[in-house]
């Protein structure tokens, strides 16, 4: 499968000089979104996986294949406000500022591995916050999946240690970003 031509690319978006991979159409091409989530569960197939959790919002797509497939939970890493109970929180740098990511605290169970989902992966920070929140209850990071990598954004310094998979890597030096 040829997945490249399946994403759309959006020049100058959302500003000028930043090239925008809109995985978007992926979820529009049937053939695409079954490629996606086929490799996504071979990927995983041998691996110990207790929970996913799920990066908003296009992760949540994507973590709930892997989820309803496994027969394991899906937890969902939502922006700061969007959750209405207690929460772990992390911030974290992007590109152009920073950010904060919440998960609900009585989903996030410990001695248990967990999956992370996210779309794209760029510099690595909201993987890196994510990834931390698990650490930070007595869990683990089974593992961290994307369709997209950006490894000119040299995200391997901060998630490196996660062994982050992806189906699709980009080197261009046009900077990128998802949301």
């Amino acid at each position: 499968m040829d997945l490249d031509s399946a994403i759309r690319k959006v020049p100058d978006f959302p500003k000028p000089g930043i090239l925008f991979y809109d995985i978007t159409s992926i979820f529009t091409n049937p053939k695409a979104f079954k490629f996606v989530v086929d490799s996504m569960l071979d990927l995983y197939k041998d691996e110990k996986v207790d929970g996913v959790i799920s990066i908003e919002s296009r992760g949540f797509l994507l973590g709930s294949c892997f989820s309803y497939h496994n027969n394991v939970p899906l937890v969902l890493a939502r922006k700061k406000g969007k959750l209405p109970c207690k929460t772990i929180e992390m911030s974290y740098d992007l590109e152009y500022g920073s950010a904060t990511l919440e998960i609900h605290e009585e989903d996030l169970v410990p001695k248990k591995r967990w999956l992370i989902i996210d779309d794209l992966i760029a510099t690595g920070g909201t993987l890196a916050a994510t990834a931390a929140m698990v650490e930070s209850v007595g869990a683990q990071v089974a593992g961290i999946f994307s369709i997209i990598g950006l490894p000119f954004l040299n995200y391997e310094e901060k998630i490196g240690k996660y062994s982050p998979k992806t189906l699709l890597n980009y080197s261009t030096e046009k900077i990128c970003e998802t949301e």
